[in-house]
């Protein structure tokens, strides 16, 4: 009773909702709890006790199932069927709910009948137990539904495959027609209420999903039909849909099943004039909706063969996506997508399926159109239309295929001439635009040849009205038909025009997409562009300061994408052009005598920002660089430089001129080498003064760019620059805890990594070394996917390094570099073998166990007594509720024996193991919904 009454104060501190820290040890002791061999005597207790509030009833019953999972093991077989019979006789007890504890002790039974083959007949006992007796038939119902389900879903019973297939053939298999005709006698019998009904669906269906109901074995039973007819039922419709539905997916096999195929399609046929019955009930409309394209997916080669027969199914999925409520609408899509890629398959296509997809293409455009009035939608709503829209426009691709690209694009375009033939104020702007939209969402499908609709379409672009969404979705189509515009160039001044007229709306959407349109124009047509350069670059000195930044990036992306189609010293010189108006703020603001404004910093991170959009477009002009940027490199330098003296204490600064860096050192390539000591320099002294990890990103990109030059000069500048950088991670690992600082932990493990790579040479004998393998250390601390990989990488590249394998003839550095790792090593093994354990049994990602696992085994090779003196107080420290004690006992031994042996490959499955009951141990206590309770 002690017991007892510790379960009960522990469940109710979450009655009482207390701060998080009560929480959390409350949880942690009913966790514990569940673990020890108490449970199952003191939750028989709380179970069957009728004081008991409900929540411990529930815990109880929740703690049984765990335990059946987990712990059957530590039961006697005598005492199982006594545990058999307290959960069946607790099954009695709540027979009329709480659902809740029914649920559990159902899903305990099930886990119990699945694990003890000496239980003959679990089924038949449940079925005489609580079967004949109309007030425990839900019970048993309920455990005939979640029996199915336990067994093909939870994999953490533990059984094995051989022992699975038998006891499940002798559960399920052999118990269906069994089921079958319980089902319907209890469906039959008089009395029976809407409840029962709706269970009896419930577990049908169960069966069915499990497949161990076939389709075939309802032929002569009552069930199919009754379905159908309790679709008339406001109790039952949803059952009767779920198990119809489960019932015609069963029916794939169709060659196999056409007796019962045969029995359900005109049953579903007959279903087509209550869309219009239900036509005011959204959520009748919507069962139906997947009835119909249940049926219509299933039967697909049935329709196409058999149109006379089936054909009504597709006229219904068709009425179902003409329904106005759109979120009904796409649970059709699916099925018109698929019927697509069969119709494709076909050499013709039946005239009946031709009347569908341009019925399905009208229908589809008229729910594109925006609401007369958009206020009418709240910011998320309209949000979600624009992102359905898009969902719509895929299924306008399923109509090109079947009916071809410029059959729908001149059925779109004639929407739009019939509308604007009628007046200017005789339409609404929705009238034009819907249309325009599907021509946008039908561009991929369209053929850059094509000389029948898009002509038509990009003649008609001029002629729109000038409404904002108008314009808007032209530019866009614009956008989208970039290709064919390259096949026919003279249509590019007119699409110049129209894009800079979209640029001077005072839309913001529209000046968005008309740089995309200049984006995607430039980048398809850059050939036909080259000579448009000129009024380019006027056009950014004059509209560009007026655009907002993300407009005037795509406008500059644009121009790079030209001039990377002109020859090399023209583009060259293009871009010498271009850059140099860019460089000229930076110049500007960093001579300034008087601190630069905020406003004036901003427009110089956008101005780097659009030369770094341009360089990331044009990449190098290759090895030999042309005349115009000889000495590029060195004037570029000259603008960054002292910028960067006065104003990379600036966040966004620094970030800004770092990425352009970035791309600089591959624009110029080895031409840069005479600067880089001054870059590396500049970069250390950066990040000492400010500790921001962007100049730890271009020091370490620097070194895995040029780490292999022999330049004394550069390698000079590389153990600077390691070593001022190690000082300052030094006082801010001092000043701050490492998950504080994650991005400058993680930039500076990523350099290091270079340094390994490329300039061991300066990484081992440095002083900073020691920092170095101290910070990966703190790497491993930090619940962060990237930098738990970049230190691993780094640990597993040291302690493997060639420099420890004894050799006859090794490198004259080798001597050296073993000299520096072994002492690291030997100090900081302890508090690394424990942040490996410690991560493997919590936070580090699955993928890191094979890093883990070379570490270990090196360490076992090399440090073999040191790490069995290690091993014993790290396991201590590790506590029980992670990794259970037999397991930790386990490994120890694993490795004792590994190492003595030295069989050093044993060492990975010592781990594994460890990994194992570890994962079982963290999963178990995830599955505890104590909070639930």
């Amino acid at each position: 009773m002690a017991a007892v009454q510790t379960v009960l104060s522990a469940l109710e501190v979450f009655s009482r909702a207390p701060d998080k820290a009560a929480l959390d040890q409350a949880n942690t002791w009913l966790q514990d709890f569940q673990h020890s061999r108490d449970a199952w005597s003191t939750c028989n207790v709380l179970l069957l006790s009728p004081d008991v509030p409900p929540a411990a009833k529930l815990f109880a019953a929740q703690t049984f199932r765990a335990k059946v999972i987990y712990d059957l093991h530590e039961m006697d077989p005598a005492d199982i069927f006594r545990l058999r019979d307290t959960l069946v006789t607790a099954l009695e007890t709540y027979h009329a709910g709480p659902r809740t504890i029914m649920v559990q002790l159902c899903l305990a039974i099930s886990g119990l009948a699945l694990q003890l083959p000496a239980w003959e007949d679990p089924v038949q006992n449940m079925i005489d137990s609580f079967g004949r007796n109309p007030v425990t038939v839900p019970a048993l119902l309920q455990f005939l539904t979640i029996l199915p389900e336990e067994l093909c879903t939870n994999t953490k019973i533990p059984v094995t495959d051989d022992e699975y297939k038998e006891r499940a053939s002798n559960l399920l298999t052999s118990k269906a027609s069994t089921v079958v005709d319980l089902l319907s006698m209890y469906l039959q019998a008089s009395g029976v209420t809407g409840a029962i009904q709706a269970q009896i669906f419930a577990c049908l269906s169960s069966w069915l999903a499990a497949g161990e109901v076939t389709a075939m074995s309802l032929v002569d039973s009552p069930l199919a039909g009754f379905a159908f007819e309790a679709l008339s039922s406001e109790e039952l419709f949803d059952s009767a849909v779920n198990v119809i539905c489960d019932l015609i997916h069963e029916t794939q096999e169709v060659e196999e099943n056409m007796p019962m195929i045969e029995l359900l399609v005109p049953r579903v046929i007959a279903l087509r004039p209550k869309l219009t019955e239900y036509k005011e009930d959204p959520d009748k409309i919507r069962g139906l909706a997947r009835i119909f394209t249940e049926a219509g997916e299933t039967y697909r080669s049935l329709l196409l063969h058999h149109p006379e027969t089936f054909f009504p199914i597709v006229e219904a999925i068709g009425d179902c996506t003409a329904y106005p409520d759109l979120d009904i609408v796409p649970i059709t899509f699916h099925f018109w997508m698929r019927l697509a890629q069969n119709i494709g398959k076909k050499p013709s296509v039946p005239p009946p399926f031709l009347d569908a997809y341009k019925a399905l293409m009208g229908v589809i455009i008229q729910h594109l159109h925006f609401p007369k009035d958009l206020s009418t939608l709240t910011g998320q709503e309209a949000e979600n239309f624009r992102s359905f829209r898009h969902v719509m426009g895929d299924t306008l691709k399923d109509c090109c295929y079947v009916l071809g690209a410029d059959t729908c694009l001149l059925a779109t375009y004639d929407m739009i001439t019939i509308a604007l033939a009628r007046g200017s104020n005789a339409i609404s702007w929705q009238e034009i635009e819907a249309p325009l939209f599907s021509m946008r969402s039908m561009g991929a499908e369209v053929d850059p040849t094509d000389d029948k609709a898009v002509p038509k379409i990009m003649d008609l672009i001029p002629s729109l009205p000038a409404h904002p969404r108008v314009r808007y979705a032209a530019l866009l189509i614009i956008s989208r038909y970039t290709q064919w515009i390259n096949r026919h160039p003279d249509y590019i001044p007119y699409q110049l025009q129209y894009i800079s007229a979209g640029f001077e709306d005072a839309d913001t959407e529209v000046n968005a997409a008309a740089g995309q349109a200049l984006k995607y124009l430039c980048e398809d047509c850059k050939q036909h562009l080259v000579d448009f350069l000129p009024q380019l670059h006027q056009f950014i000195g004059t509209v560009g300061p007026k655009l907002v930044q993300d407009d005037r990036l795509m406008v500059y992306e644009a121009i790079a994408h030209v001039i990377s189609a002109m020859p090399m010293e023209q583009a060259a010189q293009s871009l010498r052009t271009f850059s140099s108006d860019i460089l000229s703020q930076v110049r500007a603001v960093a001579a300034k005598p008087t601190p630069a404004t905020k406003e004036e910093l901003q427009s110089v991170c956008n101005a780097l920002e659009s030369l770094e959009v341009m360089l990331g477009v044009i990449q190098t002009f290759g090895e030999e660089l042309p005349a115009a940027c000889q000495n590029s490199a060195q004037e570029g330098w000259s603008f960054f430089d002292p910028f960067i003296v006065k104003y990379g204490s600036d966040y966004a600064i620094c970030e800004r001129t770092t990425r352009v860096l970035r791309l600089a050192l591959t624009f110029y390539g080895r031409t840069v080498q005479s600067i880089l000591p001054f870059v590396l320099k500049r970069m250390s002294a950066a990040f000492a003064a400010t500790g921001f990890s962007s100049y730890l990103w271009i020091i370490g990109k620097i070194i895995g760019r040029f780490g292999n030059e022999e330049n004394a000069t550069l390698r000079a500048a590389f153990r600077e620059a390691l070593e001022q950088c190690s000082n300052k991670l030094v006082q801010l690992l001092q000043e701050k805890t490492p998950a504080s600082i994650p991005d400058v932990l993680e930039d500076y493990l990523h350099m290091l990594l270079q340094m390994l790579d490329y300039a061991p040479d300066i990484l081992f004998p440095s002083p900073a070394f020691s920092v170095a393998f101290r910070a990966a250390l703190a790497g491993l601390t930090v619940v962060h996917t990237d930098i738990i990989f970049a230190a691993l990488d780094l640990i597993r590249g040291i302690v493997t390094h060639d420099c420890l394998t004894p050799s006859s003839s090794p490198p004259p550095k080798f001597p050296i570099y073993a000299a520096a790792i072994k002492p690291i090593v030997q100090k900081e093994g302890p508090e690394l073998t424990g942040y490996l354990l410690s991560g493997m049994m919590g936070d580090f990602p699955e993928e890191s166990a094979s890093t883990v696992v070379t570490i270990f085994r090196q360490l076992a090779i090399l440090w073999q007594q040191e790490l069995l003196s290690w091993l014993p107080v790290i396991l201590q420290q590790l506590p029980s509720t992670a990794v259970p004690d037999q397991a930790k006992a386990q490994f120890l031994a694993d490795m004792n024996n590994a190492v003595q042996s030295a069989e050093y490959d044993r060492v990975k499955r010592a781990i594994l193991s460890l990994h194992r009951a570890s994962r079982k141990a963290r999963d178990r206590r995830r599955a505890a919904a104590f909070e639930a309770a």
